[in-house]
Order: structure tokens, then C-alpha cells, then sequence
């Protein structure tokens, strides 16, 4: 009997050990959140990475490279709804097309959606003949279009992304052009539809354009954006969501089931982490005393705000470091800086904001005493 509740003993304490030290969900190792071999998943507005797998591998991405060339033509065409003719040179390009005919009439805004729903490589291939003349002259903006981004590891050789000697990406450069590119309306307006048709290449015909994102009717929240095939690339998905009020962006590059991955990815993010104000606009943080001053304090504040995603546990490990002096030398003007506020997650710095006086305080003394009567006269 004895040895019966020794066993037990040890058996409680055992579980117990395994429940305090267990990882908590959202650190669960990359390898184990997707099949991918390039993943990251951001958001958007403080390019945050919440997950990530080999995210700076330089891989093949497929037709996920029509994002960069739809944010490449909305970045240097003043008029979408412009009629332009087709150049010979982008019909019969290989792979998937919407079937253009040379010297037809079609609108740039057409082009986008033929490019972007049903993933034409002929409607990425005349885009970039309208915009740029050329193929590699259109590739150097699709570069620098990257640069913009805050993406430096991808290498563009055409508009489309059928596979060709150095054109890849990574998966976080895709991420942070995407992340871009939806702060474009059109962009974003574009890869939410689900289905559209453009006019046909004789008049009084059609074409009906549907899009291959199944993830905008399955995944609430949904805004896009592209995928892609090729051998050497294999299957690449780039997707969106918008909740709880804030955007995430998945990549995941030669993933087979990409659609089951990216949305269990996006929507693990929304339960792990909350957009937290760490920092409200225009805070009033305290009063400095001022030294021989008519004033014997003046307020300061900061004026930038700021947000960011966070799990719950990682809110409460955050530390505010106020550097400013105990006091200050009259005379003191307003708006000049006095200190700054670092924010802090473990040691990494997250933001820092400078702090500023929010009036001016006069000096005492015979001589300011005359200036404020002068003043006053």
C-alpha cells in the first residue's frame, strides 16, 4: 500500500514537471508549423515576423513574382483604364494565359486582373512591354520596386516568374512586397476579387476571369493574394487576412498543401498574438522641475505613437526606460527635446521616441523682468 502512494507521489510530481515546463504554443519550432521549405508569416504594419522557416533562402517564388509586377506597373502608370495595343511579343507566351491577340484593345486595369486572378503570364508579358518597352528595362523597376520594400535578397528576369537562371526571392522579402503592394487599394481591390470578366479580343466577347486563391472562400477575413507552380519552384502561395485589427501576411514557398498550411498558419497567428498600443499618441509622460525658473515644472510628452503585435505573455516581460533629467535650466522653450523613451522587449529594443517640453518657461532675473514689461508695453 505504502509503495502504491510512493508510485503515485512520483507520478504527480512527474506530469507536474512536464505541464511547467512545456513550450508554449507559440513557440513551437517552424519545422512543425508547415511542410514548406521557405515560410514567414508578418504584420504588416510592423513587418513583425510571427513565424518563419528558412525565410532568407534564395528560392524560385513562380507566379507569386506577379505581385512585384503588379505593384511595378500601379507605381508608373498614371492612367489604369488607358486602351493600349497588344505587342506581338506577348502572345503565345508559355504557361498560363488569357489568350491575347496581337494588336487587340485592352485597359492596363484589365491587363492587372487577367495577370492576377487566372495568373496570365501573356497579361504580365504585354504589362511589361507597355510600361517599360522592354523586358529586362522592366525588370530593373520590378528591382528597384523590391528595393522600396525593404527587400534586397530577390532577383527579377521577368514579369511572370516561369522559372529562369537568377529569378528567386526569399520568403520574407515576398512577404514585405506584399505587405506593400495591400496598401495599395487597386492592388488590394484586384486580388480580393473572386471572380470578374474583361473584355474579349473581338468586340461584344468576354473574358470570365476567375481567381485561384481558394482561400477567399474559406478563410474569413481573406484579402488575397497570389499563387503560383513550377517545377523548380513547386507549389508557392502568398495569402492575407485581416482581423482583430491588424493584417498578416503568409508565405510559403514549394509547399505541397498550401492552401491547408497557409490558412492554419493565419489563422494560428490571430490566436497567438494582439496588436497591443504600447504608446498612445501625444503622451504626457511627467513634469521636469526648472531650475531659477518662473515656472517651477514644465510638462513633457512624446508625440509619436505606437503599436505592435505581441503574445500575452510577451506583454507582460515589456520594459519602459525613460531617460530624462531630474531637472532642467530655465530659460526653457517649448517643443525642445529633454530625454527619450525606449521600449523594450527582454533586451530587444522595439521603439524609441524623443521627449519634448510642452511650453516654454521664462528665467527669473532683473533682465527678463525688464523684457516681459517691454513685452507687456
Amino acid at each position: 500500500m505504502k509503495r502504491n502512494k510512493i508510485t503515485i507521489l512520483l507520478l504527480v510530481i512527474f506530469l507536474l514537471f512536464l505541464v511547467s515546463f512545456r513550450t508554449p504554443d507559440y513557440e513551437v519550432k517552424a519545422d512543425t508549423l508547415t511542410s514548406a521549405k521557405s515560410m514567414c508569416v508578418i504584420e504588416t504594419d510592423s513587418s513583425r515576423k510571427l513565424y518563419a522557416k528558412n525565410e532568407d533562402n534564395k528560392v524560385a517564388m513562380a507566379s507569386t513574382t506577379k505581385i512585384v509586377t503588379a505593384l511595378t506597373v500601379l507605381n508608373n502608370c498614371n492612367d489604369l483604364d488607358k486602351e493600349i495595343k497588344i505587342d506581338n511579343r506577348a502572345v503565345g507566351v508559355p504557361g498560363t494565359s488569357i489568350y491575347l491577340k496581337n494588336d487587340e484593345v485592352i485597359t492596363v486595369r484589365e491587363l492587372l486582373y487577367g495577370m492576377m486572378l487566372p495568373s496570365g503570364n501573356d497579361a504580365a508579358t504585354a504589362l511589361a512591354y507597355y510600361i517599360a518597352k522592354d523586358i529586362p528595362a522592366f525588370c530593373d523597376l520590378m528591382q528597384k520596386t523590391a528595393n522600396i520594400c525593404g527587400a534586397y535578397n530577390s532577383s527579377f528576369q521577368n514579369p511572370h516568374g516561369l522559372d529562369e537562371n537568377n529569378h528567386y526571392t526569399t520568403a520574407h522579402d515576398l512577404a514585405l512586397i506584399t505587405a506593400k503592394a495591400l496598401e495599395n487599394e487597386t492592388f488590394k481591390e484586384i486580388v480580393t476579387t473572386k471572380s470578374t470578366r474583361i473584355r474579349g479580343a473581338t468586340q461584344g466577347t468576354y473574358r470570365y476571369l476567375k481567381n485561384k486563391n481558394r482561400l477567399l472562400n474559406t478563410l474569413d477575413g481573406c484579402i488575397g493574394v497570389k499563387t503560383g507552380y513550377t517545377d523548380d519552384a513547386g507549389r508557392c502561395l502568398v495569402s492575407a487576412c485581416e482581423r482583430k485589427g491588424f493584417r498578416t501576411v503568409c508565405v510559403v514557398l514549394n509547399c505541397g498543401p498550401m492552401f491547408e498550411e497557409s490558412n492554419d498558419l493565419l489563422i494560428r497567428s490571430y490566436n497567438d498574438y494582439e496588436k497591443f498600443t504600447l504608446l498612445p499618441s501625444y503622451k504626457i509622460i511627467r513634469r521636469l522641475t526648472v531650475n531659477e525658473g518662473k515656472e517651477t515644472s514644465v510638462k513633457t510628452y512624446t508625440k509619436k505613437g505606437f503599436e505592435y503585435p505581441l503574445t500575452k505573455e510577451e506583454k507582460d516581460r515589456l520594459i519602459y526606460k525613460y531617460n530624462l533629467p531630474t531637472s532642467i535650466d530655465a530659460p526653457v522653450l517649448k517643443d525642445i527635446v529633454v530625454g527619450t523613451l525606449e521600449i523594450y522587449l527582454d533586451n530587444n529594443l522595439l521603439f524609441s521616441e524623443k521627449i519634448y517640453t510642452m511650453n516654454s518657461v521664462k528665467k527669473i532675473g532683473v533682465w527678463s523682468s525688464i523684457q516681459d514689461i517691454i513685452s507687456e508695453w
